[in-house]
């Protein structure tokens, strides 16, 4: 099923303000129609207690390499530490491939967490591209602690910095400060808040609890979380193509990232197809 663009993001003209409106959401669904509880039925195992306890956090995520020829698929899933934790995030697709390089160590710093995965060129050949893409969201979102997932370790080693449950503490501590509240050291013990994930797109993503995810068209663009997971992703595929250039030379990876370029094409109609090309790509002007 598609879905579309949630009413109230529809005016949204930066990410930072997209993020504040989608926290606001979160924090209160009810207040923005009542006919959608993201958190109903227990199914993000919500944690009881007063607001500084119940508090939701956002986790944005987003996907790169859905349309190469060549190499992986990588998601990310990146929560920030506030919605101006970085006024420059924007759609990786947007930021050439040097602003996104010398933007990529600010974006870390700027997540209170995030995790990088991937899904195979063999995976994509056996399950297609979109359940590809999907395993690699999942297993970012498992990098981060998120319940239930039990999904194999990807061909690439993630990449993750922090957890949910972290995340989570340092926002009740932060909470804490505005009320005067005396801070606590839970480190990443304090458990599981309430889960908003905000999907790149149109679709929900398979096998995971659909009442606690947002489809938002476009919004690598109109959510900064997910600006900030879509420069991550493509900055680390990006170094994973310059590999397999240095692997394979000749095919210009470095250049294309994979995808159908002249040059690309071209390349492999000199030199073949190598271990790391999709097989289920198969262009037909080949």
């Amino acid at each position: 099923m598609k879905f579309k663009l949630p009413a109230f993001l529809e005016n949204i003209e930066s990410p930072v303000e997209g993020e504040v409106a989608l926290r606001k959401f979160a924090a209160n669904p009810l207040a923005f129609g009542g006919d959608l509880d993201l958190f109903s039925a227990g199914a993000n195992g919500a944690l009881s207690g007063n607001a500084t306890e119940n508090s939701a956090i956002v986790v944005g995520i987003d996907e790169v390499g859905r349309g190469p020829l060549a190499g992986p698929v990588v998601a990310c899933a990146a929560v920030l530490k506030s919605p101006d934790a970085l006024l420059t995030l924007n759609d990786s697709k947007k930021l050439s491939r040097p602003k996104r390089e010398a933007m990529f160590d600010a974006v870390k710093d700027a997540c209170a967490c995030y995790a990088i995965a991937s899904a195979s060129v063999e995976e994509i050949d056996e399950i297609n591209i979109l359940e590809a893409d999907f395993l690699a969201m999942r297993r970012a979102l498992q990098a981060l602690g998120f319940p239930g997932l039990k999904e194999t370790a990807p061909e690439i080693p993630i990449e993750v910095k922090g957890s949910f449950a972290e995340a989570a503490a340092a926002a009740r501590n932060a909470t804490r400060v505005i009320l005067n509240e005396a801070p606590r050291n839970e480190g990443s013990s304090g458990g599981l808040p309430k889960i908003l994930i905000a999907v790149d797109g149109n679709l929900k993503i398979d096998k995971m609890p659909q009442d606690i995810q947002m489809p938002i068209v476009k919004g690598d663009g109109r959510i900064a979380s997910i600006s900030a997971a879509s420069i991550l992703a493509k900055v680390f595929r990006d170094r994973y193509m310059d590999k397999l250039e240095e692997l394979y030379p000749g095919y210009g990876f470095d250049k294309h990232a994979g995808y159908g370029t002249k040059a690309h094409l071209d390349a492999i109609r000199r030199q073949g197809f190598t271990p790391a090309h999709r097989k289920s790509f198969h262009p037909k002007s080949l």
